[in-house]
């Protein structure tokens, strides 16, 4: 087992300890097995673990808590392990995807025992694969109780800035039927790939909505992510689909969001197309006009953006908990081979979340 976590050093030093340790998806058991046992060593805190998630907070019968989380997992490593240092630059795997962040709730967490709201904070599994394995989501689903909270903030890299609430993502499979035949004699067939012509005019001619939630400006994006067709150099194709992913904004539901792609694609189902929702997930609204997100905003300065991609503050929101995305890190960097963290960036992130906390 690693040497155990040494929380009296920076948040950049804390940062390159955790990065030493690998975690990619599905084998974090070692960093949680070395999270769980330092902040077991903070009596100011009740720790409880769930397969490879730790979760840890404080009983202070603060007026308010707050939920602090971050994944513990990375992609897999790309000869980037293991860190180093040039410069002002921290390097490797996970630095800024969400390493950094999670640093800086370790030392939170170490450092601050009397904080000015009750906080709980969450380090999860497997957040960099399929929905149906994060360990956040598994935590909502069978320990909800342990993510209640009247404000949470999922410290994923957003270049210091707060990016409110997450876009939802819907995908869809849009289907073409035809008649096999020998290309020579294509008369006798019927090709589905040119009946696709008017799934691709659709999304050609599409113009995706902007919307205003809370001053923040969510660009919804619909475009196809691919295509398949085709049996033989030598024959008419008799099936052809186009894969589809909508992103939009969260002040649609998923049910909402699927009525305006069959709307969109109505012409095509009209001369025989076929719709499969192949996966979907909802957005969050930010709830920056909740005074916790207000105060939060006020705390650490910035002008707050828009999350326009989907995040687990979703997870959040559906259990009634608003989020926001604020950490450490350029998410422009994640899961790159030459990921890095500005070693300044994780300090400033740290001393205004405790400007925050302490205020």
């Amino acid at each position: 087992m690693p040497a155990a976590l040494d929380l009296s050093r920076d948040a950049a030093d804390v940062t390159a300890q955790l990065v030493d340790i690998p975690s990619v998806s599905g084998a974090e058991k070692v960093l949680a097995d070395v999270v769980e046992q330092v902040l077991r060593g903070l009596p100011h805190l009740t720790v409880d673990r769930d397969g490879d998630a730790v979760v840890a907070r404080t009983n202070l019968g603060r007026a308010e808590r707050v939920v602090l989380a971050g994944h513990l997992d990375t992609v897999p490593i790309a000869d980037n392990l293991p860190s180093r240092v040039e410069g002002p630059l921290l390097y490797g795997c996970g630095t800024s995807d969400m390493k950094a962040g999670c640093a800086v709730q370790l030392r939170l967490a170490a450092h601050l025992p009397a904080p000015n709201r009750d906080i709980t904070y969450v380090f999860y599994d497997n957040e960099e694969v399929e929905a149906a394995r994060n360990g956040l989501g598994r935590l909502a689903r069978s320990r909800p109780e342990w993510l209640a909270g009247d404000f949470a903030v999922l410290m994923e890299p957003t270049g210091g800035v707060v990016e409110g609430g997450c876009q939802g993502t819907m995908r869809i499979r849009v289907t073409t039927a035809g008649r096999r035949a020998h290309s020579a004699r294509s008369w006798l067939g019927d090709n589905a790939i040119h009946k696709a012509a008017p799934i691709l005019a659709a999304l050609e001619a599409y113009r995706p909505r902007i919307a205003m939630i809370d001053g923040l400006e969510y660009r919804e994006g619909l475009n196809a992510v691919g295509i398949e067709g085709g049996v033989a150099g030598n024959v008419i194709p008799d099936a052809c689909s186009v894969l589809i992913n909508f992103r939009f904004a969260p002040d649609r539901s998923e049910e909402q969001a699927e009525a305006h792609l069959r709307e969109v694609f109505a012409p095509a189902v009209e001369r025989g197309a076929t719709i499969e929702v192949t996966d979907s997930a909802p957005g969050a609204l930010p709830g920056l006009d909740r005074a916790s997100a207000a105060a939060f905003v006020a705390a650490v300065g910035g002008e707050p953006r828009a999350k326009v991609a989907w995040t687990d503050v979703a997870r959040f929101s559906a259990l009634g908990v608003p989020a926001v995305n604020y950490g450490p890190g350029d998410p422009a960097l994640a899961h790159t081979r030459g990921e890095y963290v500005e070693i300044a960036a994780i300090g400033e992130a740290e001393r205004r979340m405790l400007a925050w906390l302490t205020a």
